[in-house]
């Protein structure tokens, strides 16, 4: 059998955050809004309708231009895009075809094996959404709140050559938008889109086969799938003899299979032309300088630095910066607690990250702050609570939203060092236990972690574990 390999382009829709619409005032996110309440004559293309252009949709696509450090157009224009939906009620899409906001630039990404892969972007433009289109039974309706959303368009060259390539471009692109907050990024909330041109050719060969196009796929996961259902069918078509035709194709992620919609559409079949109501975007070097001094540190930057000079090891490092709002608090926590950087990723990561998964929190809905988790660290640390009760700490910061020093105090969690009671305790245990003294004696050594959580369980917790080792160790001994 041939063997071939895959060519894979993905344009990405990314819904941007602003307030208001592209060219209107009306609300940008009606997500769980009343269908059609979030309208106005401009977004849903009246005759005589004058727009006039979203400062802050022109600002967010600059940052994530410079993000990927593509060529910037300092000026550029929209155009009309013409083709009939029923969700497009003006009968054309505004957009960017001629002169877009952003050309060229690269994404990289780190894939499961290490390998890292640059993917190249072919433009980067602005436009408006359409609206939405549900079908109920032989009743099709249509939600015109989503008209004239502002969107950032991302195309890529056909670098990628797998499923598991293209999902992990977008996990990356989804990180990285949030991280300039520019986007939520939610795909099950339609913020971040994708639609997938997938080819394949002979391995030998250096021509691309012909590309179809897979739409409305709506997860990372689905993408995956749909791309990797493509691939097969595709090599099943040429293996049977026949040809690829240039097809669009639906992704129904409900029966996961592929259907085709239509003969895929040229650039001639939406005849262009210039949007005759929409000034040129002028980008002085002013606003351009705002911009950039709103730049955070990126991901991969502030990833190499938490290696580099924190001292992290490559997966710490990873975890801890796949969220900015984790990243940031993680290193403020590191400079309150000023000591070993590792102790405080392990306490982040295990214990900081379990709670937000178990409640369904961000960090800024967090009740535990980087001064607790400082605190926390620092009482294990000089023996005043022990491990145990440091991570049960966590949990009832963030359930009663009191401070863990006074969590301490209130309910006498410190840590007890007096000898005289662990050794009460301690002979207790042992003689209670004749049969597992007599076992450790006979040099069954692991027992004595046995022998410790027993001591902890009746101490309630506070015993300090090496003082209660010690003392067991001595009775075991003289029995």
């Amino acid at each position: 059998m041939m063997e071939y390999i895959a060519t894979i382009g993905l344009e990405t829709h990314i819904q941007l955050n602003t307030n208001t619409k592209a060219f209107c005032s009306c609300k940008a996110d009606s997500w769980g809004d009343v269908p059609n309440t979030n309208i106005c004559p401009i977004c849903t293309g009246q005759p005589g309708a004058l727009p006039s252009t979203n400062q802050a949709m022109v600002e967010k696509a600059l940052m994530l231009c410079l993000a990927i450090n593509a060529d910037i157009n300092m000026d550029s224009f929209f155009d009309r895009k013409n083709y009939m939906y029923a969700d497009l009620p003006g009968g054309y899409q505004v957009t960017q075809n001629d002169r877009s906001i952003g050309r060229g630039g690269y994404l990289d990404f780190l894939m499961d094996d290490g390998r890292e892969v640059r993917c190249h972007i072919h433009n980067l433009h602005m436009e408006e959404d359409a609206g939405k289109t549900k079908n109920e039974g032989d009743i099709r309706l249509i939600d015109m709140n989503r008209c004239g959303v502002p969107l950032v368009e991302m195309v890529t060259m056909p670098d990628l050559h797998s499923a598991d390539e293209a999902a992990t471009y977008l996990t990356r692109l989804r990180q990285l938008l949030r991280w300039l907050g520019i986007s939520e990024a939610n795909m099950e909330r339609a913020h971040l889109r994708c639609d997938a041109n997938v080819s394949i050719s002979p391995k030998e060969s250096n021509e691309l086969g012909k590309k179809c196009e897979i739409k409305n796929i709506n997860s990372i996961e689905a993408v995956r799938t749909a791309i990797n259902f493509e691939i097969e069918r595709q090599i099943r078509e040429i293996n049977a003899g026949r040809k690829i035709e240039q097809w669009t194709i639906e992704w129904d992620n409900d029966t996961q299979e592929l259907r085709k919609m239509r003969s895929k559409e040229t650039a001639a079949d939406y005849r262009y032309f210039r949007e005759p109501n929409l000034m040129p975007v002028h980008i002085s070097e002013e606003f351009l300088e705002s911009v950039k001094l709103k730049m955070p540190e990126l991901p991969i930057r502030r990833r190499e630095r938490f290696i580099n000079e924190l001292g992290l090891p490559a997966y710490d490092a990873s975890v801890l910066t796949t969220e900015r709002e984790i990243s940031d608090f993680f290193e403020n926590a590191c400079k309150i607690y000023n000591g070993d950087n590792k102790r405080v990723s392990n306490w982040m990561m295990n214990e900081v990250l379990r709670v937000m998964n178990e409640t369904g929190c961000t960090v800024s809905e967090l009740k535990i702050t980087v001064r607790d988790l400082a605190d926390i660290i620092q009482m294990v640390d000089q023996k005043t609570i022990n491990t145990t009760t440091g991570k049960n700490l966590v949990d009832m910061v963030q359930k009663t939203g009191k401070r863990p020093k006074l969590l301490v105090e209130e309910q006498g969690l410190g840590l007890v060092s007096d000898d005289a009671a662990i050794r009460d305790i301690s002979a207790k245990i042992v003689s209670s236990n004749p049969k597992e003294a007599t076992s450790y004696q006979n040099g069954k050594e692991s027992l004595i972690g046995w022998f410790v959580g027993q001591v902890m369980r009746e101490m309630r917790g506070k015993a300090d574990p090496e003082k209660a080792k010690e003392i067991l160790l001595e009775l075991l001994k003289k029995n």
